[in-house]
């Protein structure tokens, strides 16, 4: 593995013991398949994906990467956890999609290719890393100038706490318990500060709800609990 940088060994560990049950629709990734399909297709209605380079951080098991590819990225998908990125590589190849899967932070990759990606795609990873700046900065690094930025994450809020932590993971059990800390949830403006900082102008911030009995998602709207926000790099 690339030197790393801003990572914690018990988030590679938690989501490396859950990597068989990445693709199990109705497991402990439910609402990251559920979440999928709106997610890439507000995607694809800001940024061109066919034919264009496109890098998925902390891509997981692949759900978001195979997405990006049947769209027509040329994609390369990163992340920490060994175990995900083997079930990812197993489950690109029986479905014959290509993309280049590597063992590397965002950091450890913007000092390979910095500057070779049309669309950055970081979804549901930034509340998981210790320094999500730094994670925000090598996003912007690696974007083309011109080029799109995207990140979703939750809102650090009492009504995000009620519902992505007790409600997710305690009471309906959508997720194993301790999938989120409380202290690491970003709020939107801190987001948005974040990636003004690293050169990158934010051009839309969406609300991203999701009912988890009707296993319904909507976009649009305040940014509650969980949100999307979309960033440019500088030209």
């Amino acid at each position: 593995m690339s030197e790393v940088h801003n990572l914690d060994p018990e988030e590679a560990r938690k989501f490396d013991e859950l990597a068989e049950r990445w693709w199990d629709p109705k497991g402990e990734f439910r609402p990251l398949h559920d979440l999928n399909g709106p997610r890439v297709a507000w995607i694809a209605e800001r940024a061109e994906l066919a034919g264009r380079q496109v890098l998925d951080v902390g891509c997981g098991g692949g759900i978001l990467a195979e997405s990006l590819a049947a769209a027509g990225a040329r994609v390369t998908a990163i992340d920490i956890a060994g175990r995900a990125l083997e079930v990812a590589r197993q489950h690109a190849e029986s479905a014959g999609v290509e993309i280049d899967y590597r063992q590397v932070t965002a950091e450890a990759l913007s000092t390979e290719l910095a500057q070779q990606f049309d669309v950055v795609c970081c979804l549901e990873m930034l509340e998981h890393v210790p320094d999500p700046a730094s994670t925000i900065a090598a996003c912007a690094g690696l974007c083309k100038p011109g080029g799109h930025v995207f990140f979703s994450t939750i809102n650090r809020s009492p009504l995000a706490w009620a519902g992505a932590i007790v409600g997710a993971e305690y009471v309906l059990g959508l997720l194993p318990r301790g999938t989120h800390r409380y202290d690491r949830l970003i709020r939107p403006d801190e987001l948005a500060a974040a990636c003004r900082r690293s050169g990158l102008r934010v051009a839309e911030i969406s609300g991203l709800h999701y009912n988890p009995l009707t296993r319904t998602v909507g976009v649009g709207g305040r940014p509650t609990i969980n949100y999307l926000l979309h960033a440019r790099c500088q030209d």
